[in-house]
């Protein structure tokens, strides 16, 4: 029973402040749980890499504590499905290597960068003595023969391509190897490289794709009057090219405003491990691997978790093994190993690791 005789005194200011001051708090305090919560089931959930802005000056910091997946292809991962095993031949003094699978369903032209050569993408083999096959190249070749894509590779007249007389120069190997091989129905796509990004983003405008790729090159759509028929155009970058990654934003907006479908997959680095080389480089052993991972490590190279420091072009790691004398080491393999640090640096290389996208972009564009 209600005593309504009895009045409640009024509650102090201070207490009542005080009071307040706790519920904010929990409510804080829940709010913040709640976020961490969501957040941490984004990252969960999402199938993407985390980007971490950056640029191209020297890191000298420990990375942030989440990792980025190293490669997980490894320079045999084909070996089951499909084997190099390429005819060389000339035209009019321009060199070409190629091969065609099994019932192709498609046909491929692959353009290396500044001081590459068609030599880059294959194997070392009797119908190609002098043939290098530097890892990421090579794998990109594996990945389209196993694809079942015509693959057809050719040397630029100098250290880069040219914009001019070379793009009828290309054209007429294409169309002329093409018709040779009775290829000619089947859908026709390009990837370019740097450099060679460049060059297949003007190629484009003289000669008919289905689709092209410019990996680590923005392509030169200021000198391209864009009309419908383009071909849709997948980026392949690294964002800690700051100025490339703008310039591709910027033509991105470009292409779709003028109903060209475009796609981009970011390249980002990732760290080293033990058996990195060992797993991407054909001829490099595990013992080796190790033993360079561990000298990289002893000279700050890599930072505590693995991931370099620098630009593989700017480390002085070649400087270190000439010194260690009792490290051998085929001389052979240099350009190989330098290219998967640059790759794991990711600033400007080359790259075979988002194969498995870059084709199935590929794949969608060839009706």
């Amino acid at each position: 029973m209600l005593n309504h005789g009895y009045k409640l005194k009024p509650r102090s200011s201070a207490h009542i402040s005080m009071v307040q001051v706790l519920i904010m708090s929990f409510t804080l305090m829940l709010m913040i749980v709640i976020l961490f919560l969501v957040f941490d089931n984004i990252n969960d959930n999402v199938d993407v890499d985390v980007n971490v802005n950056v640029n191209d000056n020297d890191n000298d910091g420990v990375k942030p504590s989440f990792t980025y997946e190293s490669p997980k292809q490894k320079w045999n991962s084909f070996d089951s499905l499909v084997k190099l095993n390429p005819t060389r031949e000339f035209r009019n003094g321009t060199d070409l290597i190629w091969q065609v699978p099994e019932s192709p369903k498609g046909v491929i032209f692959l353009a290396h960068g500044c001081n590459g050569k068609a030599i880059n993408f294959w194997d070392k083999s009797f119908e190609c003595s002098d043939c290098i096959g530097l890892p990421e190249e090579r794998l990109l070749v594996l990945h389209a023969l196993a694809q079942r894509f015509a693959v057809v590779t050719i040397s630029s007249e100098h250290r880069c391509w040219t914009y001019g007389k070379e793009l009828l120069v290309v054209k007429d190997i294409l169309e002329w190897w093409i018709g040779k091989r009775r290829l000619g129905k089947l859908p026709l796509v390009a990837l370019g490289a740097s450099s060679g990004g460049y060059f297949v983003s003007l190629l484009a405008t003289v000669k008919k794709f289905n689709s092209i790729v410019l990996m680590i090159a923005e392509g030169m759509f200021e000198e391209i009057d864009i009309n419908e028929d383009y071909p849709p155009t997948l980026f392949v970058h690294m964002p800690k090219d700051l100025y490339r990654q703008q310039k591709i934003d910027e033509y991105v907006e470009v292409l779709k405003d003028k109903r060209i479908d475009v796609g981009v997959v970011e390249c980002m680095e990732f760290p080293l491990s033990p058996g990195t080389l060992a797993d991407r480089i054909p001829g490099l052993d595990q013992t080796l691997s190790k033993i360079l991972f561990e000298i990289f490590k002893e000279k700050g190279f890599v930072d505590q978790n693995g991931y370099m420091r620098k630009d593989g072009r700017k480390t002085k790691w070649k400087k270190v093994l000439e010194e260690r004398k009792n490290i051998l080491i085929d001389k052979h393999l240099i350009p190989h190993i330098q290219e998967e640090l640059n790759l794991a640096f990711a600033y400007h290389e080359m790259t075979s690791v988002h194969s498995d996208q870059i084709f199935k972009w590929i794949e969608s564009h060839m009706r």
